[in-house]
């Protein structure tokens, strides 16, 4: 995936057939960070606050999951049929796909155990484990194309 223009409040890239394949298939994993992960706070008991935050997060995801819903049936918006292999995102698309893959990048990651560095992540890797390696980058990829055509890069 390859950033072209932004203009008009809207993002547009260069995509090939397989790399929407690869991020239809990233989105589909939505969501993977577990509920448990969100904490208020780590050294003090807030029950009521915990709950707020966890109904908020709950809220948040089945807005999300009806979004993908969406795109999943129509493909509109996210990935229109071009001869060419354009994604155009609205801003507010953009923003939301930024969302969608940093819980999978981050789900995949505690998945794997949180692990620390290159030695940590070979430690855990297996033929159990390597979906959610694979999970992992390829959301982290797409992301690092998205952030970078925030600032005109490519």
């Amino acid at each position: 995936m390859k950033f072209l223009k932004a203009e008009k409040g809207r993002f547009a890239f260069r995509i090939q057939r397989e790399e929407k394949q690869l991020l239809f298939r990233i989105l589909e994993l939505y969501p993977l960070v577990p509920s448990s992960h969100h904490q208020l706070s780590r050294s003090e008991e807030r029950p009521d606050d915990q709950r707020l935050l966890e109904e908020a997060l709950a809220a948040e995801r089945v807005q999300h999951r009806e979004q993908l819903a969406k795109w999943r049936k129509t493909r509109a918006g996210l990935c229109r049929k071009s001869p060419k292999g354009r994604l155009s995102l609205k801003a507010a698309e953009f923003e939301w796909l930024l969302q969608v893959l940093n819980d999978v990048r981050i789900g995949s990651w505690v998945a794997l155990g949180s692990p620390d560095g290159p030695a940590e992540y070979l430690a855990v890797l297996n033929e159990r484990t390597a979906r959610h390696f694979w999970a992992m980058e390829t959301a982290a990829r797409f992301q690092m194309v998205l952030l970078a055509a925030t600032t005109g890069g490519a």
